[in-house]
């Protein structure tokens, strides 16, 4: 009999191999009748959407799927959802996939309860205007259920979304109170069928937002505390869900890292993430490859202000030294061993845009303002051009 594990923080969470057949029964007790599923093709593909449609058809629920999200999910692709929700009436959101669908679905809801949510709630504005949370204003925003099939970018258990604008494809990060998630469902099961070298980037970006969480200039000691389990975690599970696609509790494991993620970035992310958002939105690449490969140049650029705090790191990941070459070392073995490449110049990004890139990232407050160190446009461009290059200095 398997094992489901309920966790309350607040989201309500259910974890284990089957997870996913507790979300019926919850659906039921929340009285959820008209249902949308958000989702993408790939998961369409892999005969999660079919099995999740039926039995909640079964139940007497009614259901509409759209499945048209796009991987780094533009305003555009938000538009079309927004259409499809309007369409029928909505009790709840299911999002289904990887970190794009779940942000997609965030999107979804908010601009069905403010068409100008994008612009309202974007993360640079939003929070000169609404410094907490209680200030946000209260919008009917349609509650979210999110289950994840990859474990990497804990957007189940965040109140944000990364949104590329069409027009100019720049990523923004869009942030609510409200896109907080009414229930998560953790199944390793879903995880499964994920490439290996999905299973490694998602991997690597969940370690990077911790240690990223971890560095941070804020002081919030239990985020702190989270981040150096979830890097405990990682290290230990990602290796083996590689290696081992069907090993469930490395899976499972992995996806209750990814989710502390989100708990941990509470403190702020850095510069890895405010180089892979402009990244990202330019050249429409993996998310998680992006952070897997930014993760040491970031780090070493980092130095003057994170060697005296990396001990407690080390001593989580068993390392027989404490100085920041050590963790060096440990990323770039790490990375090695799951197959991530050294450089972005192996996935086909020049050097040609150094300077838009390091003012995009810059401008992303969202991350650059809780980087240990506050970078210039230049001084990104800097570690850009190095990340291209394979060059660590």
């Amino acid at each position: 009999m398997n094992t489901i594990n309920y966790w309350n923080y607040p989201t309500e969470i259910y974890s284990g191999s089957g997870a996913i057949a507790e979300l019926l029964p919850f659906c039921q007790l929340q009285g959820y009748q008209h249902i949308l599923i958000v989702t993408d093709q790939g998961i369409t593909k892999l005969g999660h959407v079919s099995s999740l449609y039926a039995a909640l058809v079964a139940a007497g629920k009614v259901v509409t799927v759209f499945d048209q999200v796009e991987s780094n999910p533009s305003t555009d692709n938000v538009a079309l959802g927004v259409k499809t929700y309007a369409e029928h009436p909505q009790d709840v959101i299911i999002a289904l996939g990887g970190g794009s669908v779940l942000d997609a679905a965030k999107a979804i809801s908010l601009v069905a309860a403010d068409p100008n949510g994008l612009e309202n709630f974007d993360w640079n504005v939003a929070f000169h205007r609404y410094p907490t949370l209680s200030s946000f204003p209260k919008l009917a925003i349609t509650p979210l259920i999110m289950v994840p099939t990859t474990a990497g970018t804990g957007s189940e258990l965040s109140r944000e979304a990364v949104i590329t604008n069409a027009v100019d494809h720049v990523k923004h990060v869009i942030t609510h109170q409200g896109l907080l998630a009414k229930a998560v469902f953790l199944d390793p099961d879903l995880t499964v069928a994920l490439p290996a070298h999905l299973t490694a980037a998602t991997g690597v970006d969940a370690l990077t937002h911790h240690l990223e969480a971890y560095f941070s200039p804020l002081n919030h000691p239990m985020s702190s505390g989270i981040a150096l389990e979830g890097i405990r975690l990682i290290a230990q599970h990602l290796p083996l869900a590689v290696a081992e696609p069907t090993n469930l509790v490395a899976r499972e494991n992995m996806l209750v890292a990814s989710a502390m993620a989100a708990v941990a970035f509470q403190k702020g992310l850095g510069g890895v993430h405010a180089l892979a958002h402009a990244l990202g939105g330019r050249y429409k690449k993996h998310h998680g490859l992006l952070n897997a490969i930014l993760l040491p140049y970031v780090l070493k650029a980092n130095a003057a202000t994170i060697a005296d705090k990396v001990a407690p790191v080390n001593a989580v990941l068993g390392l027989s030294g404490s100085t920041l070459d050590h963790l060096l070392d440990w990323v770039l073995t790490f990375r090695q061993q799951l197959s991530i490449p050294h450089s972005l110049a192996e996935i086909g990004i020049e050097s040609v845009e150094g300077a838009l890139i390091g003012q995009h990232a810059a401008a992303d407050t969202s991350s650059a303002d809780t980087n240990p160190i506050a970078f210039t446009a230049e001084e990104y461009e800097a570690i850009f051009l190095h990340a291209v290059a394979g060059v660590l200095v």
